[in-house]
């Protein structure tokens, strides 16, 4: 007779048999089979029974699926999106679907036992790694932040002939950018979720008060005259001089009054010698030149367009200075000249003083491009154009919106525009150096949202009868390319702009009866 100690023994003995036949089992059975196991998730996706092939197969259809549906942000009207394409989102799911396979199979007996038992009663989730270009994703929540019709505006000024206009900021939101970027993050992450709606974080801010000391400070030049020194050449560019004509306290008192805007007296000294005066030897080549056409029919856009143009023509830009076409062109108001004419504003065409003259900075920006200046601050419209192709426009908005761009160049560049028979012509100057390139611009559209359809019923109509009221627009996201060539051969090409436009609904007017 075996005593109570010996026969603990021995089923402690027969357990750890099974126990180990099962796990031999269980082991063999995984090592032999081409499954991942049980309860074996991947970004929160069911893998679990599938083979390699299958589950990269099924993940790589759901990145595909999740990349052609955009991202939609929307504050109150405004409304635009944005596309995985932009933010240069990639992914590691070979390398999980490898790991996830792995279980059980990369230890001893022991662990891949473990391994295998707790996947039979506990799921498992393997994150995916998944990257996007952080320099994107700000570019593109500054960008946003710049088109909300409500947006804080801080206080502009510029300086028209010799007095000094000053305009007050408004209040109005910003956008919470680090919420902002968590939550595009966090869409971005979720394949399952295909809504892909945003509402954008916002709050609201007062705008920073008119620091009259500082602008004095940044207008204020002395006068200097162009001239040329050679060995090697150098162009000196003339400066005004510029001074405010009356005292900072005064100026203060001024500031004090509740005013739309402001103008102050500015003291001009101009100088004796001009680099327009020193003829050929300040701007000798043709560096660049670019066309857009307009229809001429349209007087208030044709009247703003020369307006602007005939303020652009002329204009030099030393070496190291940045062009502000804001400041160049200065405030859109009826006073100015300007009138009302078809302008974007959220993602809608409406009526606004000086509406059209985009037209003009976005034919400038081709001929900068074309003259491979340095763009510093450059915005695409919220909807296409018709005036360039997607990814070749430049919009702006006084006090907001600007297009930038610095002469990096050696010598002096002067801009002469025109806009006369419904043609906007802009030609670049300078003197032509060793190192300039053939510039060509191409772009490619990466993805186009059809526009919808609206119908209104007007009665006024025929019965059946049927007026297209506006056309709209598709959407587009497109993508813009730089290539630069010596002698036929390509030194080098770059992206210079990722765009998304917001679809135009079509609007047709019709007796449905």
């Amino acid at each position: 007779m075996l005593d109570p100690k010996q026969k603990k023994l021995i089923i402690v003995g027969i357990v750890l048999c099974i126990i180990f036949v099962i796990s031999i089992t269980f082991s063999t059975i995984n090592i032999g089979s081409d499954k991942i196991l049980q309860n074996v998730k991947i970004q929160y996706i069911n893998v679990a029974r599938m083979t390699q092939a299958d589950a990269k197969e099924m993940l790589e259809g759901k990145f595909e699926e999740k990349k052609k549906n955009q991202i939609k942000l929307k504050h109150n009207d405004f409304e635009t999106t944005i596309s995985l394409e932009q933010l240069d989102v990639t992914t590691n799911i070979d390398d999980k679907v490898q790991e996830a396979y792995s279980i059980g199979r990369v230890g001893n007996i022991i662990t891949n036992n473990y391994a295998i038992m707790s996947s039979l009663i506990m799921k498992r989730n393997i994150p995916l790694d998944i990257k996007m270009n952080d320099v994107a994703i700000d570019d593109i929540v500054n960008d946003i932040e710049s088109k909300l019709p409500d947006r804080k505006q801080d206080y502009t000024y510029s300086i028209e002939g010799n007095e000094l206009v000053i305009k007050p900021g408004t209040t109005g939101v910003i956008v919470k950018k680090e919420d902002l970027k968590k939550s595009i993050k966090e869409k971005i992450r979720d394949f399952e979720d295909l809504r892909q709606e945003i509402k954008i974080p916002v709050s609201t801010e007062e705008p920073s008060p008119i620091d009259i000391v500082k602008i004095v400070e940044e207008i204020k030049t002395k006068p200097q005259d162009a001239y040329v020194t050679t060995n090697p050449t150098k162009i000196h560019v003339e400066k005004k001089g510029i001074e405010l004509g009356i005292s900072i306290e005064e100026a203060k008192e001024i500031l004090k009054e509740q005013k739309e805007e402001y103008v102050l007296p500015l003291k001009i000294t101009e100088p004796s010698v001009t680099v327009a005066s020193l003829g050929e030897k300040a701007f000798t080549d043709k560096l660049s030149r670019f066309t857009t056409n307009y229809d001429a029919s349209n007087k208030n856009r044709d009247n703003n367009l020369k307006i602007a143009a005939e303020k652009l023509n002329g204009t030099i830009i030393s070496p190291g200075e940045t062009f502000s076409y804001n400041k160049t062109i200065g405030a859109r108001t009826i006073a100015a000249g300007f009138k009302e004419a078809n302008a974007y504003s959220g993602g809608e065409v409406v009526l606004d003083v000086g509406g059209g003259i985009c037209q003009l900075s976005s034919t400038l920006y081709n001929a900068v491009l074309l003259t491979n200046l340095k763009i510093t601050e450059r915005h695409n419209h919220s909807l296409t154009t018709s005036y360039v192709q997607a990814g070749r426009d430049a919009t702006v908005a006084w006090g907001s919106l600007d297009f930038k761009f610095e002469n990096d160049r050696n010598f002096p560049i002067k801009i002469e525009a025109t806009a006369r028979d419904g043609v906007v012509n802009i030609s670049i100057y300078g003197v032509k150096e060793d190192n300039d390139y053939t510039v060509l611009i191409d772009t490619k559209t990466l993805n186009i949202t059809e526009k919808k359809t609206e119908y209104k019923q007007d009665n006024t109509l025929a019965p059946g009868e049927e007026v297209v009221e506006r056309k709209g627009s598709d959407g587009i996201t497109s993508e813009t390319y730089k290539t630069l060539l010596k002698n036929g051969v390509i030194i080098s090409k770059e992206t210079i702009s990722k765009d998304t436009y917001s679809p135009l609904s079509q609007v047709i007017r019709r007796n449905k009866q």
